[in-house]
């Protein structure tokens, strides 16, 4: 399925991507998770606290189910820029779904897209940015490109510490923050969300990476 294939989701005036400019930008910002309490604060769930935090950071409106984009959405213009944020429904494996209807809706670029998740092969305490590129084996990352392609942009936080198995992770990604990371957390989503607002603002996403624990 392509990223702008026709979905069955009610009409709303939107500008055409010919028309879209600096000074009347659309961009997509994902949090990946799974939806459900058993699931909150998880290492898989990373991008859903970003989401949370840059919400309440941004001042935008609470997060409402948005049951046609398969997400909770939420929306607003700053500055220049109209924001979309989403943690979709549809559980980590099938990401794309929720973010393909959204982009074929609002008629977003992938350049505008800015997916964030946990980062297995990344050290706790480490996020990096990149657009474009493979999935490397994130299921959720693997569903948005087979959906939408892979030139939206990625800010992947890490979750690998000294006890990450080698062979079967997913214990270890649905488990909870350990005692000596939690005090890490909310220092770690800030960095992240103030990259989203750097992006937001109007500066590109680096291919970049930030060491926020030594």
């Amino acid at each position: 399925m392509g990223l702008f294939q026709k979905q069955p989701i009610r009409e709303e005036i939107v500008l055409p991507y010919a028309l879209q400019t600096q000074a009347n930008r659309m961009v997509l910002i994902v949090g990946l998770g799974n939806p459900g309490t058993k699931y909150d604060n998880t290492r898989h769930n990373i991008g859903f606290s970003v989401i949370d935090s840059l919400v309440h950071t941004l001042s935008m409106p609470e997060l409402k189910l948005a049951a046609q984009f398969d997400a909770y959405l939420s929306q607003q213009t700053i500055a220049t820029t109209k924001v979309i944020v989403i943690k979709p429904t549809t559980y980590m494996n099938e990401s794309g779904v929720s973010v393909q209807k959204v982009a074929h809706y609002y008629k977003i670029l992938p350049e505008n897209i800015i997916v964030i998740h946990d980062e297995l092969s990344i050290p706790f305490g480490t996020i990096r940015m990149r657009m474009g590129g493979q999935s490397a084996g994130h299921n959720g990352i693997k569903s948005v490109i087979q959906h939408c392609g892979s030139d939206f942009g990625r800010i992947r936080i890490g979750i690998k510490n000294s006890h990450t198995p080698k062979d079967d992770t997913s214990g270890f990604v649905l488990g909870q923050f350990n005692s000596d990371e939690k005090p890490h957390l909310t220092t770690i989503v800030t960095e992240a969300g103030l990259v989203v607002s750097e992006f937001i603002y109007g500066t590109s996403l680096p291919h970049d990476t930030r060491t926020i624990l030594l």
